[in-house]
């Protein structure tokens, strides 16, 4: 496994992934992919003196993952796209948020590349403009890790935000990047509730429901979504869902316009694949790194390709199942994405 400092190894591509790559996706993708959800962090995002988990992914790549790392890779696995990207850093107690803010905000340019920062609920609301406005970016991303004195069971979408740092995106029309809480996720009634409560309270702020409500099996997305597509300021992303079944309920049962494009990189980065197991799911990997749900092929059993393929196969293959046209196609792979972000980034030069 990589350690700090070290270059990352094995992140080529290998004849197998070239396969896949020339006879499902070559002729599939558009020539540009915006992708909503990347994790972006250099040497300066950390805690001083904080180090990250022996399994970590970032511990692939040298314990960073910057624009130009990803740029990188994608340089390598996706030979003919050019790239665009929303990123935030790692939403972990390694994070040192107002750090993590102003490196995305210098390698984000409001066109191609745009940033969001981290928040807690104990971040002043006016820190978090100061934040976001000093690094010009398009919004913020809060995390249930932030939430203290709570059992993480019991964490709801009001505990990961306070209502000053709510109205100020409301004020501002900034994105929001929602992860949202509790075991139940997506089908939990507390969640679908308070879901379509942000989104009509606050309904100038972009409210992006990370991973389709965290919804990486077919009973877990499955009448999940009603609420939110009648409110016209909710979105989902695709991030680390490749569940054909779910992207293809998603397609015919959320407004298409609406449905962005994102991986989760660097962790889409790693070999490995989300399968559903008796009405749940589970990481199976192909490399020794914790991923939430996380089994190992430790005896090699599976040639695996990367999360971010297999993505990228779900889509298609759900694309294909819903009827999806090549300019709907486009749209979730890059137009969706591009229009909202674009706006986003303009007001970023009204402030």
């Amino acid at each position: 496994m990589s350690t700090r400092n070290e270059p990352a190894k094995g992140t080529s591509p290998n004849e197998r992934d070239r396969e896949v790559y020339d006879r499902e996706l070559r002729d599939f993708l558009p020539p540009r992919l915006f992708d909503v959800h990347v994790h972006l962090l250099d040497e300066g995002s950390r805690v001083p003196g904080s180090e990250y988990a022996p399994r970590s992914c970032y511990r692939k790549f040298g314990c960073t993952f910057t624009r130009e790392q990803y740029l990188e890779w994608a340089a390598a696995w996706l030979p003919e796209q050019e790239l665009h990207f929303n990123a935030f850093g790692n939403p972990g107690r390694e994070t040192d948020r107002g750090r993590s803010a102003a490196y995305v905000g210098s390698v984000s340019d409001n066109r191609r590349f745009f940033g969001m920062a981290l928040v807690s609920p104990a971040d002043p609301a006016d820190e978090v403009a100061r934040r976001v406005e000093e690094n010009r970016l398009v919004g913020y991303k809060p995390y249930l890790n932030y939430v203290e004195n709570k059992p993480t069971s019991e964490i709801t979408i009001g505990d990961m935000l306070t209502e000053a740092q709510m109205a100020y995106a409301d004020a501002r029309g900034l994105a929001v990047m929602l992860h949202i809480p509790r075991p139940g996720r997506l089908m939990d009634p507390v969640n679908q509730r308070d879901m379509v409560a942000i989104c009509r309270r606050y309904p100038r702020a972009r409210i992006i429901f990370a991973h389709i409500g965290r919804a990486y099996y077919l009973t877990g997305v499955r009448d999940g979504l009603d609420g939110i597509a009648a409110c016209p300021n909710a979105y989902i992303d695709t991030a680390m869902v490749n569940h054909e079944g779910v992207l293809e309920y998603a397609f015919r049962r959320f407004p298409r316009d609406r449905i962005l494009f994102a991986t989760d990189t660097p962790i889409a980065c790693l070999r490995g694949k989300s399968v559903e197991i008796n009405n749940q799911y589970a990481y199976l990997m192909g490399e020794e790194y914790e991923v939430g749900t996380s089994i190992f092929d430790a005896r090699g059993a599976v040639q695996f390709t990367t999360f971010y393929y297999e993505q990228l196969r779900g889509i298609r293959l759900a694309a294909e199942r819903a009827g999806l046209t090549r300019t709907e196609v486009e749209d979730i792979l890059f137009n969706n994405a591009h229009r909202l972000f674009t706006a986003l980034g303009a007001t970023t030069e009204e402030r």
